[in-house]
């Protein structure tokens, strides 16, 4: 999940995966799978890389579960 920031100032945490596109209009405009559209403060470019980030930060090998072997 990444945070955000809705033109008013208050965060918004999404669920990155269920962005379907975003597109500047000049807002960053975000659409979600549901059909549901954010405005946000970020640029593309930031949005993207806080997308790119997160993945890195979750596929990354540190990011295992906690579970360890036991014997």
């Amino acid at each position: 999940m990444i945070t955000l920031t809705r033109l008013d100032g208050t965060p918004v945490v999404v669920n990155e995966d269920q962005l379907v596109f975003a597109e500047t209009t000049p807002d960053t405009v975000i659409t979600m799978a549901s059909g549901q559209r954010l405005m946000v403060r970020e640029h593309l470019a930031d949005l993207i890389a806080q997308v790119e980030s997160f993945r890195r930060r979750v596929n990354s090998p540190l990011a295992s579960s906690g579970d360890t072997a036991h014997g």
